[in-house]
């Protein structure tokens, strides 16, 4: 090993020394050469922002300049020279801002190369689009950016990295994963990429956490972050930060064991990128780390490149870490520096003017059209983005900080081929990493050389409660003989078939929750607190859900009917029934109406009507006829008189409402018996064990019961004699009653109180998301309810509570309908008065007036009698009253 290394170095040493060598003859050919002078008709200004205190920041600098060196040397002939104008934005958004806005006024450059965090991304783009100049940016800006003057110089692909990421993840069957990233550069939108990317990949099989740690986060702070991503026992991260944030994360991370046998980290682009100009102290701490970076092909010219910034650094400070590899970003910078030198001149040659290369949309125009072949490949900008023509490469740091390439992405095959996918077919294909061979053997945290993955089939340890009754939700039995336990019911079917659709193994073991004596080891409290003591993974049974439990534990989804309901035996036959919907007063009261009413008629139309005459018995039956035939509304007799119409109308309107009612109180009863929940002598029954829910619901008289058979027996005898009128419980327990004794009881649906029967699990498990998940399928796919159908069936007859207390339990009294009488009975009075009025009275004062008129006539005649007699003989005397007197009568 020792001999190896000192070969390496004597190789780095001659090939260092031939370079200089050339690069000195090189300047002498140049010297020679140069019989005559180029004359710089125009020179234009460039300014250069970065951090000038990092390493990075120097070495993209030297980057830069040694590429105008370099470009100048090949094309002495331009008359155009980029003049650099270096700013140190010391890695903050303001300090970059405010160089930026000093090189405008005071330089007045052209254009502005820098921007290594997407916060000085963000300053700087809107600056270009306000003074109309490019800007070359190494970071895109946090939000999304519409200036035509930002072109981004980096190359990536987002897309094709986040689906590289969950492709890792799906080869590795990892199931639960941290995202690690920078809340303020990241989270809008490679994170939710990367979700999605999830989603389409691995089917939805990944749960995940997030955790945001600021750049500007302090060392405790990022200490105490990471212990409680420790607690979470998730051993697989993510981590998508800057490359400042990248070096003080991992020697924390390695410090607190998180860079241990057991974990596994996969880095992007992001950091990777830059992880050559990091500390060695940094890459050692990283050792089994996985990250994508971008592949930049070797070549000489690469090559030549290296060596010369290592010579230049290690002249300027000996004691400087030497250069082992150029950052992505270097190299990217090198090459934007040659597209920029080369539309400057391109931008001179096409106008007449000396000063239109200062014309800043026409310096954008020739970046955007520029065409050459670059230090890492084909250089194209299009929509202000360097086009991404190389893959990704997969490293692994290990050893004493050596990285090493275990794979590419898209795969090798692809890149060897030169067959690259387009943007949709990336998107829809699932062939790349398809498994591991794929990539080369790998080193992880701990110098672990075995695949990590999290398909180690989880064994959890669940609880099922003992139960004495309703053993069709959990069943428990011991078999003698073989020592074996044997754990059926409703609840475990449907936890065994949301357990077997997940798409990935989970191992279980069920073990009852008991004492030496098979007897209940607790109550549901006590085996729910189990779960939060670690003591089992998970409870599997007719657990409900309730606020209490939820504060230490996590539910599923529920996975049968919510609620409670009252179970009530159904009403005993009764051969006079029909009698019951109306009270005794009603009944009279109504008889009496019918007569009243049936004579009324019977007085107006008697006169007139000759259906309302004949023999007294005839119209004594016609009355009757009459007025009840009004109930079906069959009366064939035509009515003559507008008053018997009047009161016919009021009484049809009283016969169609109490008929109406009658009919619906008369099916109520029928079906299920009313009764009064909180009247003296209804005791109710509960199970034992959920009295909570019954003094929720204020009852008095409780008796407690713990089975379907102590249920049935309570309700036979009923409250008089020592058993319940009801008995209270979960849907489903009632449900499993039923299934029973349906014939005989009935259950009335109350409110909706309880949450419904759930499976239990530590906080934070992600088999509650994915179990749930796999419920509420169970429940669409119909299979919940055939499962129902197998352990108990569905007999239940339902009235919701609400109808129930919209409806008077007792019986029809004739005061609910004293209003219908009231008006029924004014109606006939009046009808009655009128007749009296209109009929009888009238005609005796006009046969009085008749009366009155003929007595006065007859004085009259008199009188004029006597005095014609006087006058005349005795035959006209007698001869002239008897004409008045027959004229008097008519």
């Amino acid at each position: 090993m020792e001999f190896q290394g000192l070969r390496q170095t004597v190789i780095l040493a001659f090939v260092t020394f031939c370079c200089l060598i050339g690069h000195l003859c090189a300047d002498i050919e140049k010297t020679n050469s140069d019989t005559s002078p180029v004359v710089v008709e125009d020179q234009v200004h460039v300014g250069v922002i970065l951090d000038m205190g990092s390493r990075e920041g120097k070495i993209i600098l030297s980057c830069i300049s040694m590429a105008l060196s370099d470009f100048y040397h090949l094309h002495d002939n331009y008359s155009t020279r980029v003049l650099l104008h270096s700013k140190d934005s010391k890695g903050e958004p303001l300090p970059a801002l405010s160089a930026a806005l000093g090189l405008l006024e005071n330089t007045k450059v052209e254009s502005i190369i820098g921007a290594q965090t997407r916060a000085e991304a963000n300053f700087l783009a809107e600056l270009g689009e306000a003074a109309k100049l490019p800007v070359m940016s190494l970071s895109p800006p946090l939000t999304n950016n519409n200036s035509p003057f930002f072109v981004e110089i980096t190359r990536g692909d987002q897309t094709a990295e986040v689906r590289g990421i969950s492709a890792l993840i799906e080869v590795f069957k990892w199931r639960d994963v941290i995202l690690l990233y920078d809340n303020k550069e990241y989270e809008k939108d490679f994170i939710p990429s990367l979700v999605n990317s999830f989603q389409e990949i691995t089917h939805g099989s990944v749960s995940y956490k997030n955790s945001n740690i600021a750049s500007s986060s302090s060392n405790e702070e990022i200490i105490e972050e990471l212990q409680k991503l420790m607690r979470l026992k998730i051993k697989v991260f993510v981590v998508h930060v800057s490359h400042m944030l990248a070096p003080r994360l991992f020697l924390i991370a390695n410090k607190l064991g998180m860079m241990s046998e057991g974990y596994a980290w996969i880095v992007t682009s992001s950091s990777m990128n830059l992880l050559q100009s990091m500390n060695l102290s940094v890459i050692k701490s990283m050792q089994g780390v996985l990250g994508f970076k971008s592949f930049i092909p070797a070549s000489m010219s690469l090559h030549s490149l290296t060596s010369r910034l290592r010579t230049k650094f290690y002249l300027e400070d000996p004691n400087m870490e030497a250069i082992r590899e150029l950052s992505a970003d270097g190299i990217w910078a090198y090459d934007t520096t040659w597209a920029l030198a080369e539309a400057v001149q391109r931008a001179r040659l096409k106008n007449s003017t000396t000063r239109s290369s200062k014309d800043g949309a026409v310096l954008l125009r020739e970046i955007l059209q520029t065409r050459l072949k670059g230090l890492s490949g084909e250089i194209q900008y299009v929509n202000g983005k360097l086009i991404p023509s190389e893959p990704f490469e997969i490293v692994n740091v290990i050893g004493k900080g050596e990285i090493k390439r275990i794979g590419f992405w898209p795969c090798k095959e692809e890149v060897k081929s030169g067959k690259w996918l387009t943007h949709q077919q990336l998107i829809h294909s699932r062939r790349n990493l398809a498994s591991t061979i794929d990539l080369e053997r790998i080193i992880w945290p701990g110098g672990s050389k075995r695949e990590l993955t999290s398909s180690e089939t989880l064994k959890l340890k669940i609880g099922v409660p003992v139960r004495y009754g309703f053993k069709e939700l959990v069943r428990v039995e011991h078999d003698l003989e073989t020592n074996a336990t044997h754990v059926t019911g409703f609840s475990i079917d449907v936890f065994k078939a949301a357990v077997g659709a997940l798409p990935y193994e989970v191992q279980y073991e069920f073990i009852p929750f008991e004492d030496a004596n098979g007897n209940p080891a607790g109550t549901y409290n006590d085996l729910v607190y189990q779960v939060y003591l670690k003591k089992f993974d998970a409870v599997v049974g007719d657990v409900t859900i309730t606020e209490n439990r939820s504060q230490y534990v996590d539910f599923t989804i529920p996975y049968t009917d919510l609620g409670v309901g009252m179970l009530v035996p159904n009403a005993r036959e009764n051969m006079w029934i029909f009698f019951k919907p109306l009270s005794t007063y009603l009944w009279i009261t109504t008889a009496a109406f019918f007569i009243l009413t049936g004579f009324v008629v019977w007085i107006f139309e008697h006169p007139t009507n000759e259906n309302f005459q004949g023999t007294a018995a005839e119209q004594i039956g016609t009355v009757f006829w009459f007025s009840f035939s009004t109930l079906v509304f069959t009366y064939t007799e035509k009515l003559s008189n507008n008053l018997t119409k009047f009161v016919v109308i009021i009484w049809v309107f009283l016969v169609l409402i109490l008929t109406s009612t009658y009919t619906a109180t008369l099916a109520s009863m029928m079906t299920v018996k009313q009764i009064q929940l909180n009247s003296r002598g209804n005791d109710i029954g509960y199970q034992s064990g959920s009295l909570g829910v019954i003094v929720n619901l204020n009852f008095k008289g409780l008796k407690p019961y713990r089975s379907s058979e102590e249920y049935f027996v309570a309700l036979s005898k009923g409250s008089k004699h020592n058993g319940v009128s009801g008995v209270i419980d979960e849907v489903p327990y009632i449900n499993i009653f039923l299934a029973n004794y349906s014939a005989e009881y009935s259950m009335i649906k109350t409110k909706s109180i309880t949450n419904g029967f759930a499976f239990v699990f530590p906080k934070g498990s992600k088999l509650v998301h994915d179990l749930s998940r796999q419920i509420e399928r169970l429940r669409q796919e119909e299979k919940l309810i055939e499962m129902e159908k197998t352990w108990f069936l569905r007999k239940t007859t339902l009235t919701s509570d609400e109808d129930i207390n919209k409806k008077d339990p007792n019986t029809i009294d004739l005061y609910d309908f004293r209003g219908l009488f009231l008006i029924s009975g004014a109606s006939l009075a009046i009808a009655l008065f009128l007749f009296i009025v209109v009929s009888h009275r009238f005609r005796n004062l006009i046969r009085g007036l008749v009366q009155l008129i003929g007595r006065q006539l007859q004085r009259l005649r008199m009188f004029v009698s006597n005095k014609l007699c006087s006058r005349t003989e005795q035959n006209c005397c007698m001869s002239l009253p008897m004409q008045l007197y027959i004229y008097t009568v008519r």
